[in-house]
Formats: C-alpha cells, structure tokens, sequence
C-alpha cells in the first residue's frame, strides 16, 4: 500500500441507486445518455497528486479508478438511472494510506497508522444546476470512528461536450478519526518535537473543489479536478499540522470510456 494511496470508488450501481456527487461526478452529456441500453458504465483510470497524510506539506502522486454509472438493471428490483432532479442514494467508500515515522522529521517518535478502509452511504438532492449532499463513513483498520463531508455544486453546462462543476465542501470526524491522525500522546511527545496533545470530534476542514468534463466524442471523457481544504478546529490547532501544513490541496486528471450494453432481455 503506497503512503497516500486513497480514492472514493463509486459502486451506487450495485445497489440500483443512482451515483451522487461525493461518489462521481455526473458522468455524462445529458445529450449522449441512451434509453436502451439497461447498463451505461464510465470506466476509466485516473491519477493524482495528494498530501502524503493529513495535515503533511509533502505530496506525492496516486493513481484511482473511474467507476462511474449513468443506468444499472438489477433483475427483479428494477432499473436505475442517474437523474437530473430529485433526491440520489449512494455508497461512500474510500481508502486512506498508511502513515510511518520517517516520512517526515517531525513525525519522529509517533506510531504507524496503518491504511485504513472506510465505507459508509452519502445522500442529496440535485435539481437541474444544483447539487448538496452528504456522506458518512465508518473506519476500519487503520482507525476505529466515523468521517464525513458536506457539499454542495453549481453545475454549468458549457456547450454540448464541455461541463464545469464547483462548489463548497466541509469534513468532520470522530473522537477516533481526530486522535489517530492529529493527536500526539504524552509517549510520543517525550520521543520527538511534537508537543501532547488530544483532539476532540468535529469539523476538521473547510474547502472548495471542482471539475471540469470534456467528452471527446460520444464515449470518450477527459476530466480535470481539484479541490483546496483548510484544517479547521482542533485538526488544524494539531501540532502534526503545526509542522506540516492546514492547506491541503489535491489536483488529479483522468480518462474514462463510456459502455453500454444489455444482460437480461
């Protein structure tokens, strides 16, 4: 497992349910989606540059999959479809990197983190332009808490192959999360430069993030996305952070291919 290697893989699909924001961005040109087809799938691989932990000023470049649906037929239950009105249900899964002790030298004395899997459900609302969801996540392995975000996007349509979203975003996390990536023990204090101390739950960033689509033709889609969160709170009062940096930004870039195609008829 590379040091920061995480993703948010979008599987709404699997449940019937359609994908919502924190999962994938609207995946394709409303002018290209086909009635017919009971699976309409973008698959793709991506790459992207990311802090190398919470609160690091250090980055490193990760590569994440585009798995993405726009209709899904489950037999006996019904099919699915990305809508551009209404209320959406979705899984949130995603993956954290390991942290290690000499991957700075502030961090020296502290214990490994190891990688840590979430997996949760987001929700929202979308009408036409508009976008607001939320998600909740429950940590395994690497922590034991719970992790979430607020968000809310203007989408823009920019001509027929060309589509802009962007918007605020906040993140939280448990008593768990916070002690296991911005808290210090008094043990660890009294091996290195890091000062005790013990966070509490909350809002641990505030931030904006958006996306740019680019379909080159009917089944081919370039994508560019970026985001900028500020640690907040006791996240950002953290000694890790005090060394490393409370802006955290990410920036990635991806090529994904539409599928269409039927199983039951």
């Amino acid at each position: 497992m590379s040091r920061a290697f995480r993703w948010l893989v979008p599987l709404a699909a699997l449940l019937g349910l359609a994908t919502g924001p924190a999962a994938a961005q609207d995946s394709f040109a409303q002018g290209f989606v086909s009635p017919e087809p009971q699976y309409l799938l973008n698959l793709g691989v991506g790459g992207a540059m990311v802090p190398q932990y919470p609160g690091a000023s250090s980055y490193m470049f990760v590569p994440y999959p585009i798995i993405e649906a726009g209709r899904f037929y489950i037999p006996y239950i019904g099919q699915s479809e990305r809508k551009v009105r209404g209320i959406f249900i979705y899984p949130s899964l995603n993956i954290v990197g390991e942290r290690k002790p000499s991957y700075d030298n502030s961090l020296k004395g502290t214990k490994d983190i190891d990688w840590a899997f979430e997996a949760g459900l987001g929700g929202g609302f979308r009408y036409d332009w508009f976008r607001a969801y939320a998600t909740i996540r429950q940590g395994f392995n690497g922590y034991s808490g719970q992790t979430g975000e607020l968000g809310a996007d203007v989408i823009v349509p920019m001509g027929e192959r060309f589509e802009v979203s962007f918007g605020p975003r906040a993140s939280w996390g448990s008593d768990g999360y916070m002690e296991t990536y911005f808290g210090v023990t008094p043990k660890e204090a009294s091996k290195g430069i890091l000062t005790a101390y013990k966070p509490d739950a909350g809002f641990k960033t505030v931030g904006i993030a958006g996306q740019i689509n680019y379909w080159v033709d009917n089944k081919t889609r370039l994508q560019v996305k970026g985001s900028w969160n500020r640690l907040i709170g006791d996240a950002g009062d953290s000694p890790i952070v005090k060394y490393g940096d409370a802006n955290q930004w990410m920036v990635g870039v991806g090529i994904s291919r539409k599928l269409s195609f039927n199983l039951f008829r």
